[in-house]
């Protein structure tokens, strides 16, 4: 079984020029809307004018304002701001194997954590697997949630979807928003978390998978290791909304969702333009609306 970890494939990937966003009645038809900041200083594998161009189209289809965010965390630069996005931040720009110590300093976390908490702002946390679990982790525990710095892996092979019917998509403000329900996500690997309880879990991940949590990159680049220790996926979330004080935060495990992309030499679709994820752009939409608290 090949087992290829999608963040070693970015140069492979490209966003999909054929995907369009038209929005019915976007929030902000005059393209006033409140400033997201999307980090660029830690690291992060995607770009707004890259990999991640489709959830750009989508944040400025529905009025946002977008920033390249490229220094360090402060105070003072986030009070512009209403959201703040990570994805796929890392340790180190090369050396993806343990330990994937935190890229965000005590003070990053804790500007952010104030600006929260204090502030209303909204934090959004968007993580693959290992080693960019890793490097989020303490961002992460700060709000309450242990990001297990692993690789997801669904047992029986078959797409990992997300929906009504199985069981793993669950009601919340986000997939239930009036208008805009979402029945199904598709994920492409990821990683897994544990909420604490006060958190609104809105996917999880279940019995059907494996979380992988290999030492090395090398070891899951092609067959997975007979001696790569995992842990069940029963009882991790890899979705989830929390309100912390004046602002709110949602964590996803999967970056892929939220992305347009070709990839490989089949060009294969993935994310937002994929026939299974005709609900992505619901969520993407619902998740921010609902960190804007509008």
């Amino acid at each position: 079984m090949s087992f290829f970890l999608p963040v070693l494939l970015m140069a492979q990937s490209v966003s999909d020029p054929h995907f369009e966003v038209r929005l019915e009645q976007p929030l902000f038809p005059g393209k006033d809307g409140p400033l997201i900041l999307f980090d660029q200083h830690h690291y992060n594998a995607f770009s707004l004018s890259g990999q991640y161009k489709g959830f750009a189209d989508v944040a400025k289809a529905e009025g946002y304002l977008l920033e390249d965010y490229k220094r360090l965390i402060s105070a003072e630069n986030l009070a512009k701001a209403k959201i703040f996005v990570t994805v796929n931040a890392l340790s180190h720009p090369s050396d993806w194997d343990l330990p994937n110590p935190t890229i965000y300093s005590e003070e990053e976390i804790e500007a952010l954590y104030r600006w929260v908490h204090d502030d209303g702002g909204g934090l959004l946390i968007i993580t693959d697997q290992m080693p960019s679990a890793g490097a989020v982790g303490l961002l992460a525990e700060r709000f309450g949630f242990n990001v297990i710095n692993g690789v997801t892996h669904r047992m029986d092979g078959q797409a990992e979807l997300f929906n009504r019917t199985i069981g793993n998509l669950l009601p919340s403000a986000v997939t239930n928003r009036e208008g805009r329900r979402v029945n199904q996500l598709r994920c492409w690997v990821g990683s897994g978390f544990i909420a604490p309880e006060e958190a609104e879990v809105f996917s999880v991940l279940g019995d059907a998978y494996r979380l992988y949590l290999p030492s090395k990159t090398k070891d899951m680049e092609h067959a997975i290791q007979p001696d790569i220790p995992y842990i069940s996926g029963s009882n991790l979330a890899n979705g989830a909304l929390l309100k912390c004080g004046n602002g709110r935060v949602c964590i996803f495990a999967d970056a892929s969702p939220f992305t347009a992309l070709l990839k490989g030499i089949n060009s294969e679709k993935r994310g937002m333009n994929h026939v299974d994820g005709q609900d992505h752009i619901h969520l993407l939409r619902n998740i921010l609306e609902w960190l804007s608290q509008l």
